[in-house]
């Protein structure tokens, strides 16, 4: 996932804003305890997608893959005073541990978890959202985007991580290499889809903003 230098990547890092210390203690935790923890959005893209939010001052906010709660708490920054981030995801060996941050932060009840396969859960969200953030399984991402469009506000956004998926975008896929291949397809589809205007940030593993018209 690393398209520039190490060294680049720091300076970037050093001139960004600091990381909040509970998202360090996370981000520590998650590197000692969890599995699979460069799964993390971690210092940098944690940083941007604060800013994102901040910008868009959502009410209402929706993740598709919680992890161990860092995105989810960077999203929250921005959030509005009365507002909620519904977060799913299908681990539920990591909800205690997700729990354990979300009460810890300012954010604590508003920050509701949601267990399960997300194309199920989504459409009984009783909810229409400003900013939305799928980074889940690959080979769901066009049904995260179906099931997802028509619960945005207009103006909305969603965010999509990993679209460069390590560089392999830019090879020819194995036609058994399903993540690959639907990612390809995703991007194709942010970039034609009438309904929305999308830019792809080289941002760590790359990060699709798509703006619902």
């Amino acid at each position: 996932m690393h398209f520039i230098s190490q060294e680049l990547e720091d300076y970037v890092s050093h001139h960004s804003e600091n990381e909040p210390a509970l998202l360090t203690a996370l981000n520590r935790e998650t590197h000692q305890k969890i599995l699979l923890p460069r799964m993390l959005s971690g210092h940098f893209q944690g940083r941007v997608l604060s800013m994102l939010s901040k910008l868009i001052r959502p009410l209402n906010i929706l993740e598709i893959g919680t992890y161990t709660g860092y995105a989810t708490l960077c999203l929250c920054e921005g959030m509005q005073e009365n507002g909620t981030v519904d977060t799913i995801d299908i681990n539920e060996e990591l909800m205690d541990f997700q729990k354990k941050y979300f009460d810890l932060s300012d954010w604590k009840g508003q920050i509701f978890q949601h267990l399960g396969n997300a194309t199920q859960i989504i459409p009984n969200l009783d909810k229409k959202y400003d900013l939305v953030f799928v980074d889940a399984d690959k080979e769901n991402y066009l049904n995260y985007f179906e099931i997802i469009l028509p619960k945005m506000n207009k103006g909305g956004i969603i965010l999509s991580d990993n679209v460069l998926w390590s560089g392999k975008v830019l090879e020819t896929p194995n036609p058994k290499d399903l993540s690959t291949n639907v990612l390809l397809e995703y991007n194709k589809k942010l970039k034609e889809d009438p309904r929305v205007e999308t830019v792809l940030l080289p941002i760590r593993d790359g990060l699709t903003v798509s703006r619902v018209l």
